[in-house]
């Protein structure tokens, strides 16, 4: 296993929709194992493969409570079935927009089908968290994020923020050219 960098607003790609996957063979396997040990040390609870740059329709969950022991989900080719009408208000935050939460209304139940990471067709039925975290991956293979859930005026500060943020990193990483000056005597 393999980690991998997290790719973070206002990088393009994440707008990206996800091609499926063909066949869920050992490279997917691999892929699906570096996503997870990715997540952990993020640490997050979801990670979509287009955070790190691979615009494959595969997901990494695992919601378990601090203290319970780990309960990893790999779902190739997420497809959400249904969605209840009620909804709730959940806080989220997302590993490509760091330290940055926010309330979004979602479906509070869903259900989702998916091939499990040795190929075989399954669905699951949701709620609570999650349901939340299902609703939140599925969006990134779509090329949605959280942010854009939120108000336009809420969206449009968080990417000016990560934005400006990005700037300024680009210009600390721009090598300098510094000339040579005489020394004055």
């Amino acid at each position: 296993m393999t980690k991998r960098d997290i790719i973070t607003l206002p990088d393009p790609r994440l707008k990206l929709v996800s091609e499926p996957v063909a066949v869920v063979d050992d490279a997917i396997r691999a892929l699906l194992d570096d996503m997870l040990e990715t997540m952990y040390a993020a640490p997050g609870i979801g990670l979509a493969a287009i955070q790190i740059g691979i615009a494959k329709r595969l997901v990494t969950i695992d919601v378990a409570r601090e203290g319970e022991p780990p309960a990893p989900m790999f779902l190739v080719n997420p497809k959400i079935l249904w969605a209840s009408e009620d909804l709730v208000e959940h806080q989220e935050g997302c590993l490509s927009v760091p330290e940055h939460y926010d309330e979004v209304v979602r479906p509070a139940r869903v259900r989702v089908a998916y091939l499990d990471r040795d190929g075989a067709p399954r669905e699951i039925e949701a709620d609570g968290l999650l349901a939340v975290c299902l609703q939140h991956e599925i969006d990134h293979l779509d090329g949605v994020m959280f942010v854009d859930h939120l108000s336009r005026l809420k969206r449009e500060r968080v990417t000016k923020r990560f934005a400006k943020q990005a700037k300024l990193k680009a210009r600390d990483e721009t090598p300098r050219r510094f000339g040579l000056m005489r020394p004055t005597l």
